[in-house]
Formats: C-alpha cells, sequence, structure tokens
C-alpha cells in the first residue's frame, strides 16, 4: 500500500483542526476510509477521512435536542465523515460494515485512542448476518442504480429486466419491483428511463461487496457442517480481509472459481491505474450482484459485542479526547 504523502497529511491536520474549533468538539481517532483503506486507490483518487469525535463539553448528552450525531465536511482533495462516539458505538453493536472498516483501517491520522483492542475484539464477536445484509445492499443497490438500466418513478428505481416490442405490439418494459415482475408501458410518462455508469470503480464497488457478502455466507455454511450442524456452536465465519488484494490472493479462492477473481483483479488493477471513470460495461453480472436476500439464523446469527464492553471502550475514547485537549492540540 503507498505510503500517504506528507502534503495530504498536513492537509487532514489542518481540515481536523478546523473541525475542532468550529463544532466544538475533540476527535480521539481519524483514519482513512475508501479505497485508501483497502487498497484499491488510483493516482486521482481524494483522500476520505473518517473519524471519531466527542462534544467538548459533555453536558451536550443531557440537552434535549443533545449533540450531533455525525459530522460531514470537505476540503480541496478530502472528504470527511465523523461519527459521534455513542452513534459509533451503536454501529458497532449493530456490527455495520462502515464502523467496523473505520476500526480496521492501516491509515491512521489520529490516535490518541488506538483501536487495536477494539478491532480485535469485534472481529472476534461481530455478528455475520448483519455484516452479510450491510455487503448485499451495498452490492445490490450500487448494481440497481449505476450498472442495471431501469425506470425511474418519483424517487423510485426499477431495474429494467426484459424490453418487448415492437415486433410484439408497443414497446413496453418488464421491471423489477422488490420480489415481483411488473409490466410498463414505454408510453406511461410517469416513468422516466435513466442512464448508467457502468464505470470501471462502480463494477468494483459492487464486485467487491458482492464477493465479500458471499465469502462470509460461505465460510459460516462450510463451518456448520464440520460441526455436524451443531447449532449450539458458533460457525467460524472468516472475516474477509480489508485489502481487497489480500482477499483476492489469500481467501477468494476457497470459495470462487478463478474466472471471478481474475476478473476481480482486472478491475482493481484498472483502479489503480487510473482508469476508474473508464465504461467497461457490466463486468459483475445481476445474478452475482444479487446475493440471496434469505439466508439462515441458525447457521448465521451470533449475540453480537456487548454494551458494557462497547461501553468501556466508549469510556476509553472519551478519555483520549480529553487527554489530548489537556495537551493544547485540541485533539
Amino acid at each position: 500500500m503507498p505510503p500517504v504523502p506528507s502534503r495530504v497529511r498536513m492537509a487532514v491536520d489542518e481540515a481536523l483542526e478546523d473541525l475542532v474549533k468550529r463544532r466544538e468538539v475533540a476527535v480521539p481517532l481519524a483514519v482513512a476510509r475508501g479505497s485508501h483503506a483497502w487498497d484499491g486507490a488510483g493516482p486521482d483518487s481524494d483522500y476520505d477521512v473518517g473519524f471519531v469525535f466527542v462534544p467538548t463539553d459533555l453536558r451536550r448528552y443531557a440537552h434535549l435536542e443533545g449533540p450531533e450525531e455525525t459530522i460531514v465536511a470537505e476540503r480541496d482533495e478530502i472528504e470527511l465523515q465523523g461519527l459521534e462516539v455513542r452513534r459509533f458505538a451503536e454501529l458497532l453493536a449493530d456490527s455495520n460494515e462502515s464502523a467496523l472498516a473505520l476500526c480496521r483501517s492501516p491509515i491512521r491520522y489520529r490516535d490518541a485512542f488506538d483501536p487495536a483492542d477494539l478491532r480485535a475484539y469485534l472481529e472476534r464477536t461481530y455478528n455475520p448476518i448483519d455484516l452479510y445484509h450491510d455487503w448485499r445492499s451495498i452490492a445490490a443497490s450500487n448494481y440497481r442504480k449505476y450498472l442495471s438500466e431501469h425506470l425511474v418513478r418519483d424517487g423510485e428505481t426499477y431495474p429494467i429486466e426484459e424490453v418487448r416490442g415492437p415486433e410484439d405490439g408497443p414497446t413496453t418494459y418488464v421491471v423489477r419491483d422488490g420480489d415481483e415482475q411488473r409490466t410498463i408501458s414505454a408510453d406511461d410518462d410517469r416513468y422516466a428511463e435513466t442512464a448508467t455508469r457502468p464505470t470501471v470503480k462502480r463494477n468494483l464497488t459492487i464486485c467487491r461487496a458482492a464477493m465479500y457478502a458471499r465469502y462470509l455466507r460461505a465460510t459460516g455454511e462450510c463451518a456448520e457442517d464440520d460441526h455436524d450442524h451443531d447449532h449450539d456452536h458458533d460457525p467460524d465465519h472468516d472475516l474477509p480481509a480489508l485489502s481487497f488484494e489480500t482477499f483476492l490472493r489469500e481467501q477468494a479462492p476457497a470459495v470462487f472459481d478463478p474466472e471471478r477473481i481474475e476478473r476481480a483483479r482486472a478491475l482493481l488493477e484498472r483502479k489503480r491505474a487510473g482508469d476508474g471513470d473508464a465504461k467497461v460495461g457490466d463486468r459483475v453480472g445481476r445474478e452475482f450482484a444479487y446475493p440471496p436476500r434469505e439466508i439462515d439464523p441458525n447457521v448465521h446469527v451470533r449475540p453480537g459485542p456487548e454494551p458494557a464492553r462497547l461501553d468501556a471502550f466508549v469510556d476509553g475514547m472519551i478519555d483520549a479526547a480529553r487527554a489530548r485537549r489537556g495537551d493544547g492540540r485540541g485533539r
């Protein structure tokens, strides 16, 4: 993974410092998110920063409105997305993909709070079914939005599965509406056909999420089979590596055929080479982009992280934030 240029680190630090002063918060943890975190960045990739923040005045938690839960800010090539510490813990309790990724990021911009112990705890206790549905949703929603031709009405999208006519009569669209099909006339002015953006970047996002969801499910089911369907035993779901290259090299061969892996690797290499915006059509496939919605809870559910343990980590983040404020740096 290429090192972060010093100019970028300086720019991130300045952006965080400005945010700290304007929003009256402290930032005990800030890391790279997005393609720089999972080793898929190209030369033109923006630097996305995820962070956890704590209100400078903790009395805000007792106010009727309470502190804001998220902060989003942009500065030049840097996009900052922050989670208030309590909201961050709530997402971790739900085994949320983006919150887990923040803990697992290899690039840290601020680490008054060292997330190593939290990461190790979460990797032992996350709930596989919640994580599966997160990745499944990322794959399906991005495929529907960027690769699938679809109709739009009142903000709702309907993927086009078939176009009929005009040899069979008036042109109609067969669309997917949830789990059902519908037929819509091409003359129905209530619907508009949207243009797709089947770029390398969009294909890679969908491919990565779909592979992660399918891999997590497959390794859990294999572990369950190895234990003779003993439902008192938690299946040994194998958490996919955050680095997509590491995943393709070390984990994917256990579940996917070589052609699928090479197709994913080709997308990754093109993204890294700076071809992320090149249009390449659909390199994923509708069926693969939609991992099954139904998943056996007897195999894939765990209790998840314990609230008391997460509370202890929250206390650690608050203490770290206070300590950094106390040294005069406001971080």
